[in-house]
């Protein structure tokens, strides 16, 4: 039997359900994940067939992002309302028509409606995220919620298959074929999975009945997180935000980079999204040990210097020398490339693993408003940077300029962070006189 104990200190005692949750939620986060990040592999296919120019590609790119942002913490409290199983079964279904939809859609207008209704799976990653929270054990829920964002590996799924689906029948078979393992998922999750009790606290609810006062105030305290959530929301988003806008990113900046076939940059672009989905197990299992906050420097820096290295483009130096002129060119090699990527997809994974298990620690009773505030950041966050890329690329005519963005939006998220370090030790030296 399961028990749930009231608190901040709540635990779940692991049986089958738990297990069953650990194991199929994943799953549906990969196929959400991998359905979002079809037009990273045949944008680049209807760009010639349809012939729309780079900011069309990175606004259905963004698509997906954006709508899921939207939808994340809507979907997140209706999960706590009616339960995780059936907004997660009910959001799998919903993706469905539109998959079917990519298929038969031969405009542009079309495509981009099709990537909007995807962005509603989002529902089931928000609610997947407090169905997780709800079941697994707590001392190990960093692991739990790693392995249920190394769903990210969806992505890999996508570049894999995407490209010989493609060759073999047709691009407008490949939606086609994502239907099947989505409704089998959904129909996994409707036999095997079971809802989580309701755990017994006083929740922002229960308080209003308690403290008398104004509508506005039991409004904002019903629906605002507190402001130490807002900033670990901050913090996760870079990372969720920048890994899935890279992981859409990718196969295309490969392709024309380095002037590489369609199937061969996808298949480039698993050195990024496989070491993210394995740092976030990691991540999740490190958290479950040591607090983030000893962490969050370590990774910040491995990502930062690996952002610097990508942003520098091909150029060519002419020095004028005593003996004569010395010429100096740089071009990144695909090999340096890949593996800068691949560290920095691993540091990536490790920095959301630890940042959603802090989140849980910290806030595990509020994880409607915590986790799904972090989960719309950073879809929102994703939207902006194919925009930031492209614009990037047009006007100030540099390709690397995406990296030269997430640098300087790393640098501002570490500012962030020194500045709530600051304040905290400040707080403690206060309380000590």
């Amino acid at each position: 039997m399961m028990t749930v104990e009231g608190g901040s200190q709540a635990g779940v005692q692991v049986d089958y359900r738990s297990l069953v949750v650990v194991l199929l939620s994943p799953l549906a986060f990969a196929l959400v994940f991998a359905s979002w990040t079809i037009f990273a592999v045949l944008g680049v296919e209807l760009k010639q067939v349809l012939h729309f120019g780079e900011v069309q590609f990175a606004l259905l790119l963004a698509m997906p992002m954006l709508t899921g942002a939207l939808a994340a913490m809507p979907m997140a409290a209706l999960a706590r309302r009616a339960g995780g199983r059936r907004v997660m079964i009910g959001s799998l279904l919903l993706i469905c028509p539109f998959l079917w939809a990519i298929a038969y859609s031969d405009a542009y207008l079309h495509f981009l409606l099709a990537g909007a209704g995807l962005g509603l799976g989002a529902g089931s990653l928000a609610a997947g995220l407090v169905y997780v929270a709800s079941l697994c054990p707590r001392r190990h829920a960093g692991l739990a919620l790693g392995l249920y964002g190394a769903g990210m590996l969806g992505a890999g799924l996508t570049y894999f298959l995407l490209p010989l689906i493609s060759q073999a029948y047709g691009w407008p078979m490949a939606p086609k074929l994502y239907l099947l393992p989505v409704l089998l998922v959904a129909l996994l999750l409707w036999v095997f999975a079971e809802d989580a009790p309701r755990k017994v606290s006083l929740s922002a609810e229960a308080l209003d009945d308690l403290e008398p006062s104004p509508e506005y105030v039991r409004v904002c305290r019903r629906w605002l997180p507190p402001p130490a959530v807002c900033r670990l929301a901050l913090y996760y988003s870079f990372f969720y935000g920048a890994f899935v806008a890279l992981a859409l990113w990718l196969p295309g900046y490969l392709a024309v980079q380095y002037q590489l076939s369609l199937k061969l940059a996808a298949l480039w672009a698993l050195a990024f999204t496989l070491p993210g989905g394995v740092g976030q197990i990691v991540g999740g299992a490190l958290a479950d040990r040591r607090d983030f906050r000893d962490l969050r420097w370590w990774v910040s820096a491995c990502v930062m210097v690996c952002l610097f290295l990508l942003s520098y483009p091909d150029f060519t130096m002419q020095i004028h020398g005593v003996h004569g002129d010395l010429s100096l060119h740089f071009s990144m090699p695909l090999y340096g490339f890949t593996a800068l990527l691949a560290v920095m997809g691993l540091a990536m994974g490790i920095g959301k693993g630890s940042l959603m298990c802090l989140l849980y620690r910290e806030h595990g009773d509020d994880m409607v408003r915590s986790g799904g505030l972090a989960l719309a950041l950073g879809g929102l966050f994703a939207a902006v940077l194919p925009l930031m890329f492209v614009f990037g690329n047009e006007w100030i005519g540099i390709r690397t300029a995406g990296f030269m963005f997430l640098y300087a939006a790393l640098a501002v998220c570490m500012l962030a962070m020194l500045w709530d370090s600051a304040r905290a030790q400040a707080g403690t030296r206060h309380q000590r006189d």
